[in-house]
């Protein structure tokens, strides 16, 4: 998943971000309303984790904008207050879920998971295709019954592969999702993460190279 996390206190900021990439999440981080509504109108964020109590542009406002925009971007807004009426109001500019700080990060991964899977077509939580197994919310991996080994970039891309369901995924398809804006666009890292990536997967060779077009997951 896409994710973008719009905090700004930095430490905090981090924190979270740190943790979902250990969960082969791409993750931007932001401090402040104004950064957020120009990193949502480039990229495709499946969740925006976000602060109320923004500097620049308040977080309700930045809520309304993104709903008012379109899209299938989901909302998950932090702030201080557990007030009902605070609760209320967020669902009220457009918030799909809710969470007061200090939160436990578990809750909190748990429920970015959950928006995401809304963010997308409906698909069930454990991925299968061509004997491989994907587990999401385990972060598990195996083909066959034997379990393998994955970096977080690789299970991001493999995630990705499985969700297209045999469609050709472009490498920039792949950048775009399973990397966040610091990357390279020039950069040769899909090219690596595919190549780790099938080796790992074993024989028969799984994914499949389209040239000029890009990669798709075999039967």
């Amino acid at each position: 998943m896409r994710i973008l996390v719009v905090e700004d206190e930095v430490i905090l900021a981090e924190a979270i971000a740190e943790g979902l990439r250990q969960r082969a999440m791409a993750v931007d981080t932001c401090g402040d309303g104004a950064s957020a509504l120009e990193l949502a109108a480039l990229h495709p964020y499946d969740v925006i984790v976000l602060d109320r109590d923004l500097p620049v542009v308040h977080g309700d406002d930045v809520c309304r904008a993104v709903v008012a925009a379109g899209g299938d971007t989901r909302v998950i807004m932090l702030t201080a207050s557990g007030d009902v009426a605070d609760r209320v109001h967020g669902f009220g500019v457009g918030a799909d879920d809710y969470l007061t700080k200090p939160f436990a990060f578990a809750e909190l991964v748990a429920r970015v998971q959950a928006l995401g899977r809304r963010a997308r077509a409906a698909v069930p939580p454990v991925l299968r295709r061509a004997g491989v197994e994907l587990d999401v919310p385990r972060h598990q991996v195996s083909r066959d019954g034997r379990f393998i080994l994955l970096s977080r970039k690789e299970f991001a891309v493999l995630e990705v592969l499985m969700r297209a369901d045999g469609a050709v995924v472009s490498a920039e398809e792949l950048l775009e999702k399973a990397w966040d804006s610091n990357v390279d666009p020039f950069t040769n890292a899909v090219r690596m993460a595919v190549m780790t990536l099938r080796r790992k997967l074993g024989s028969p060779p799984l994914i499949e190279t389209v040239a000029g077009v890009g990669y798709r997951l075999g039967n």
